[in-house]
């Protein structure tokens, strides 16, 4: 019987988009892009997910290029994945601001062991999404920046969703970041019927970049949401 984390590296290997994407819009795949990349992933889902526990699931947008978009780890720069995870990654060097609030709160929930044994983190849309804006560059999108966007990746993101519940989750509740995502969830949610109950957290970002000063707070908040004492 594989374990838990197996079958994340399993669902990650075989991790392909080949639906439409609006014009101007790119989707990245980390795990095919950068070989190590896949084997940090491997890494990582053998350390902290070697059992076959029922975990909570906890609900991003889509990964950023400089967090999941590179270690294959949702919000996990290369910093905290060395620092804090213990897996270091030598081909490249990432921060990315959510994983800072992550890992702030992991560290107060007891540490990754404590709590990579209960909760999962992923997205419905598990790949980085970037747009092409008018200088040239290509900065980090969202699923839902534009409505085609969304109509285009649906159908991916509510298999995604249902192969991340077949590793084993809990379907009772599910803790969605971000208030502007869980208006997306709840409309997958109401099509699929995938959980029960979704409960509403703030995204990560929002918090490290309007709300700094009362992240600990915060914390707490989430600390209290996820082990239901609210």
């Amino acid at each position: 019987m594989k374990t838990f984390g197996e079958k994340v590296i399993d669902f990650n290997s075989q991790l392909h988009y080949l639906g439409n994407l609006p014009e101007g819009f790119m989707v990245l795949n980390p795990y095919f892009d950068n070989p190590e990349t896949m084997a940090v992933m491997k890494d990582f889902y053998h350390k902290f997910y070697h059992d076959n526990e029922e975990r909570k699931f906890i609900i991003g947008i889509n990964p950023s290029r400089h967090g999941a978009g590179v270690t294959g780890v949702p919000f996990t720069d290369t910093k905290r994945l060395e620092s804090i995870c213990g897996i270091k990654m030598e081909s490249a060097r990432t921060h990315e601001v959510s994983s800072v609030f992550v890992y702030d709160l992991i560290e107060e929930y007891g540490g990754p062991e404590t709590f990579y044994k209960q909760f999962y983190i992923n997205s419905p849309f598990p790949l980085a999404i970037i747009r092409h804006v008018k200088d040239g560059r290509w900065v980090n999108a969202n699923y839902y920046d534009e409505p085609a966007l969304f109509e285009m990746v649906k159908d991916f993101m509510i298999d995604s969703l249902k192969k991340h519940i077949s590793l084993g989750l809990d379907t009772s509740e599910v803790f969605i970041l971000g208030k502007k995502n869980a208006t997306f969830i709840q409309k997958l949610n109401k099509e699929a019927k995938l959980f029960d109950r979704l409960t509403v957290l703030e995204h990560p970002r929002f918090i490290q970049q309007y709300k700094f000063k009362e992240r600990y707070q915060y914390i707490d908040r989430f600390i209290l949401t996820l082990n239901n004492l609210l």
